[in-house]
């Protein structure tokens, strides 16, 4: 029996290790294959996304050699492209401008005619017109500022330098000139003063009548109304001011004003700067000589109130402020303050204001006529209503100079 359990136990013994091993074998191969299936997914993915992003970056590489390539082609049109967005960008900026140039304008004439129409009387004759005066550009309006007790000056003017009738009518056709005698009201309205004007008027149709009431204290006022009207009513280049005392020659005012046709803010005469008069009673006395400064000063420079002109511009700019541009007692001083601070080119030309013959008559022999000649010693023509046809014999540029002109 010892011998039999010996040899049960030793075959039992035997068949347990060889199925171990058998087991151990299987769970190993199960193992192995266990750990290559899992093992190979992740590796998988690790080459597809690696080839995603290297599809990726050759990708970036092909668009940026691209874009050079591009680049590099389009290189020579950068230049021409800047250039022409320039040009562009200062054409637009010269439009508007302009734009503005023609808006302030058409503000300053819409003001006068408001002003006209609150005030129930018309500005002139002009503004009745059936064709409307704006329709073309003049060269330039000449103001001739006179008063109710000046008929024999106006009469003398007409006679000489100023055409009349049809003559006036071939000025303002032909040369682009307007010349208007400038007046306003009187204090008693629809008076024997503004009667016997438009009776004048009537006969001559030369007058701009103003809404202003006339005055010797009033001209700064009379000044600033002028040029809102005229700007107004016609569209120059430019606009001038002259006393019915003064002689002129159309021709030559007319060929120095084109010189200056192309600056925008120009304002041309016989400039000059004299003394502020603080004293009481004295001719030319200005109640403001304080302001400037201490006494013995003199005036900033500006153009004598005989003549002058002044650009579009420069009108259209008194015509939009005039409600709050001071007024002194002088009018040439007014008008020279009024462009203080502007960016405004001053013309000082002497041919403005040349003096009586001989002097002008000197000068045209020479071959340099003058524009207009007075006498410094009364502001104008001394008995200018019976001088002034001397003046015109032996200064006058003579009609035809006038009629071959061209501006």
């Amino acid at each position: 029996m010892a011998f039999k359990t010996k040899g049960e136990q030793s075959s039992g013994s035997f068949v347990s290790k060889k199925w171990t091993f058998l087991l151990c074998l299987a769970c190993f191969s199960a193992g192995m294959l266990f750990t290559n299936r899992v093992g190979t997914v992740p590796q998988s993915n690790g080459i597809m996304r690696a080839t995603a992003m290297e599809a990726e970056k050759l990708k970036l590489i092909s668009e940026g050699c691209n874009l050079k390539a591009v680049s590099f082609k389009e290189k020579k049109h950068v230049s021409k492209d800047i250039t022409g967005e320039i040009f562009k960008t200062h054409h637009a900026i010269q439009t508007l401008d302009k734009t503005i140039s023609n808006l302030e304008m058409e503000l300053a004439a819409a003001r006068v005619e408001q002003e006209s129409l609150l005030g129930g009387t018309p500005l002139s004759t002009d503004a009745n017109r059936a064709e409307s005066p704006r329709k073309r550009k003049y060269l330039m309006v000449i103001g001739i500022n006179t008063a109710f007790s000046s008929r024999k000056r106006r009469d003398s003017v007409r006679a000489t330098w100023m055409p009349q009738g049809e003559k006036r009518k071939k000025l303002e056709d032909e040369k682009g000139i307007i010349v208007r005698f400038v007046i306003g009201h009187s204090a008693t309205t629809g008076g024997i003063l503004d009667r016997a004007i438009e009776a004048e008027n009537k006969k001559h149709g030369d007058f701009l009548r103003l809404e202003h009431v006339e005055g010797y204290l009033e001209l700064s006022a009379k000044t600033k109304i002028y040029f809102a009207t005229a700007v107004a009513l016609w569209d120059a280049d430019f606009y001038v001011k002259v006393d019915d005392d003064v002689h002129v020659n159309i021709a030559t005012l007319g060929e120095t004003l084109v010189r200056h046709r192309k600056k925008r803010r120009v304002y041309i005469g016989c400039m000059k700067s004299g003394p502020v008069l603080s004293q009481k009673g004295v001719r030319y006395h200005e109640p403001e000589h304080w302001k400037f400064g201490e006494a013995g000063n003199k005036y900033f420079r500006h153009a004598t109130g005989q003549l002058y002109a002044i650009s579009k511009d420069l009108a259209s700019y008194i015509s939009i402020n005039q409600h709050v541009l001071h007024k002194y007692a002088n009018e040439d001083v007014s008008l020279g303050s009024w462009f203080i601070g502007l960016d405004v080119e001053h013309i000082d030309d002497r041919r403005l204001c040349c003096g009586t013959p001989p002097d002008c008559e000197w000068k045209a022999q020479a071959g340099n006529a003058c524009v207009a000649s007075f006498d410094w010693t009364c502001s104008g023509i001394c008995k200018s209503a019976d001088r002034i046809k001397e003046v015109h014999r032996r200064c006058g540029e003579g009609e035809n100079a006038l009629w071959s002109a061209t501006f």
